[in-house]
């Protein structure tokens, strides 16, 4: 039985054939379509749930209001999206202004916060606020008289020794259980993962049971940097496990190939490597305890001048400063306590920015092994 080559349900349809050629879309194209749709999508499914929310539901209330918003939105941005590009691209769009939308409203309150404490903290920002104490000044002293240095001095010594006890030990355990991963390792895991759900207050009841009752020794800034170790050691032991798994098993097994024994090439090649995932786990330590309150009153104390030795006699600190003086303020806006504890908390705000560009500046810098 022959086959005629020239029979017409054989051949291929011609490109005329499979309809008009339709331009490729990116889904992460911008055109100016995109942004008038965008905006009719928003102007429409405002102006239905305006109508709908206020005058025909028995509902109110701002809150609801916007979810409402929101969620018509979506709905009536993927349709039209749909009929436009197709459903693939709306898909993708959609998702991308849902996760803009919740980036959004993250973002909102945040940045309104930071805008109320500067706005708040600069009615009694003056030179003196970083100079002087609150020695001889009285809840009802203006809010320029004194200032936080003793809380600045106070934080910055009661961190860095947390810091200096923490750190070592966080990532010497973070090195056993992903390095050496000896008998202990699950254990040891399941005790940083136990002590990262730990209450700050508990570790300030710790310290003052022990450091203060058993052993009789009085409040200071280093009882305060034990605590504030408790809350920073699983934190940081946890990211840097984390970074270490990240650093390439090629890199381990050349330098075991080329002899070096496991300590050195832990040492010399994972460490490096992993350093600037290793001080952004320091950071993450520092900010879990550098704004701390509950555990200081019970260890640190606080005080009205400034105390240089951490090690003896009771110590302010910023977050005890902040904490302290709207106590004292009664919660009142505009009374000088008020006034100088969100001073005390836009002075914390920029010291711990300051430390967080240090430590990444530190991070990225470049130096040599051997």
């Amino acid at each position: 039985m022959s086959v005629e080559l020239d029979d017409p349900t054989l051949h291929t349809p011609a490109a005329d054939d499979r309809g008009p050629d339709l331009p490729a879309v990116r889904p992460g194209a911008l055109r100016w379509t995109d942004f008038a749709i965008f905006f009719g999508a928003s102007v429409s499914s405002l102006s239905l749930v305006w109508l709908v929310y206020e005058r025909l539901a028995p509902t109110g209330g701002a809150l609801g209001f916007l979810i409402c918003w929101v969620a018509t939105f979506l709905l009536v941005y993927w349709i039209v999206v749909r009929e436009v590009d197709g459903p693939l691209v709306a898909t993708d769009k959609v998702v991308a202004v849902g996760i803009g939308i919740v980036a959004v409203g993250l973002l909102v309150p945040l940045i309104s916060i930071l805008v109320y404490i500067v706005y708040q903290g600069l009615h009694a920002l003056t030179v003196g606020f970083f100079l002087h104490d609150m020695t001889g000044i009285s809840p009802q002293d203006s809010p320029m008289a004194g200032g936080a240095a003793h809380a600045i001095v106070g934080s910055l010594e009661q961190v860095g020794l947390a810091l200096l006890m923490s750190v070592p030990v966080g990532i010497a355990a973070a090195v056993y259980m992903n390095e050496v991963r000896g008998s202990l390792t699950r254990p040891v895991r399941t005790f940083v993962n136990a002590m990262s759900g730990v209450p700050s207050i508990v570790a300030g009841l710790f310290i003052y049971a022990i450091w203060l009752l058993q052993f009789h020794h009085s409040f200071s800034g280093f009882a305060a940097a034990l605590a504030l170790s408790i809350l920073m050691l699983p934190t940081v032991a946890r990211t840097a496990e984390e970074v270490l798994r990240l650093v390439p098993d090629g890199l381990r097994e050349a330098s075991l190939a080329l002899g070096s024994p496991e300590w050195r090439t832990t040492w010399s090649i994972v460490l490096p490597t992993a350093r600037s995932g290793l001080v952004t786990a320091v950071i993450l330590g520092m900010a879990r305890a550098v704004g701390e309150t509950a555990p200081l009153i019970m260890t640190s104390f606080g005080t009205q001048t400034v105390n240089w030795n951490p090690f003896y006699g009771a110590q302010q600190s910023l977050p005890l400063f902040v904490w302290q003086q709207y106590q004292l303020g009664g919660g009142a806006v505009g009374t000088p306590g008020f006034l100088r504890a969100f001073t005390g908390a836009f002075a914390l705000i920029m010291v711990v920015l300051i430390l967080f560009v240090l430590a990444r500046l530190f991070g990225r810098s470049k130096f040599t092994t051997r």
